[in-house]
């Protein structure tokens, strides 16, 4: 029997890289479109870079969409690229627009095209549920999204159900809550503290600036919540999922924790900065995971604690490694 292949958008990224992972371990053929561009960085699959093919392809052309699967024939699509930080959707609402909605409608019109067959799984987030309107929050729960790329992930996730009931494809959302880990971007929230302590610590910086301290999220490990992807394209039929912990901690917990780990106080380095308040808040955010337990076998492993402790020990390393920046003298 002939190893399956999946294709997976935004591989360079966090979720990326740890389905890229687990999908090897799983004997597949991993394939992985990266975007054309100068600027692309590898480090998250590097140890892996040998083992998987790297191919051109962008959500912002269908062309490319099409010419991607009919060169390489997944057999599973995982739909992981977007423009996914939050805050850059307020200032970038029409590129977000195009990249993380209508790029699910090329991609899934590709398929539709070349081969109906393929499993397609789409990263919805639990950023549509954005305004809550009951807690927890289930796949019935009504969706509310709070900024461009809330509602840019909506249209996602509906254009998915869409195809999936148009055109009888095997097309499936998982609603994640927020995952993290140590392969997080720097400009998220937890990442931002777990460096930021790091950089306190080795006496590189005095201070880290956050902005609602009491905004509320659904934190797991994205190395858990990767393996649920891989669930839901082996069930008999489609559906969505809320993929999440259960628990909800707020911003201050995650400060508290982390700066601990340090053995610091964090009350002598934080500073609330309204510069990264956003313009609608999304103040509380937990999922109820009780259908994933119980239809695809998942759990999450990974406790918040343990988490953040993993963040913090990995950027206290990092940083530990990494010269410290140059000042430029002047002469005198």
């Amino acid at each position: 029997m002939s190893r399956r292949r999946a294709l997976i958008t935004g591989i360079t990224g966090q979720d990326g890289s740890y389905l890229a992972e687990f999908l090897l371990a799983k004997g597949y053929e991993v394939i992985g479109m990266v975007r054309r561009s100068s600027t692309v960085n590898f480090e998250r699959i590097a140890h892996i870079q040998d083992e998987v093919t790297l191919v051109s392809g962008d959500l912002l052309d269908g062309g490319s969409m099409i010419g991607v699967i009919t060169e390489h024939r997944p057999h599973e699509v995982y739909n992981l690229a977007a423009q996914s930080f939050v805050q850059t959707s307020f200032g970038q609402p029409v590129l977000t627009g195009d990249v993380t909605a209508l790029g699910v409608t090329r991609l899934l019109e590709a398929i539709r095209v070349v081969d109906p067959d393929i499993r397609f799984y789409q990263a919805s987030s639990s950023e549509m549920f954005g305004k809550v309107v009951e807690v927890p929050q289930t796949e019935r729960t009504p969706f509310y999204p709070r900024s461009p790329y809330g509602v840019a992930k909506l249209y996602g996730h509906w254009i998915t159900v869409n195809y999936r009931e148009s055109y009888d494809l095997f097309a499936t959302s998982g609603i994640l809550f927020n995952h993290e880990s140590p392969r997080r971007g720097l400009e998220f929230v937890t990442r931002k503290v777990s460096y930021g302590v790091a950089q306190i610590k080795h006496g590189r910086a005095t201070e880290v600036r956050l902005g609602n301290l009491d905004a509320r999220r659904d934190w797991g490990f994205a190395g858990d919540y990767v393996e649920a992807m891989w669930h839901m394209l082996q069930l008999d039929e489609p559906g969505d999922f809320v993929v999440s912990t259960g628990e909800t901690h707020s911003v201050r917990e995650l400060v508290e924790v982390a700066f601990a780990r340090a053995g610091l106080d964090w009350q002598d380095f934080v500073k609330v900065d309204e510069r990264f308040y956003r313009p609608a808040e999304v103040d509380l955010l937990i999922g109820d995971p009780a259908l994933a337990r119980a239809t695809l076998g998942w759990e999450n492993r990974t406790s918040f604690v343990e988490l953040v402790h993993l963040m913090v020990d990995a950027d206290l390393e990092l940083v530990a490694g990494t010269p410290p920046r140059r000042r430029n003298r002047t002469a005198g």
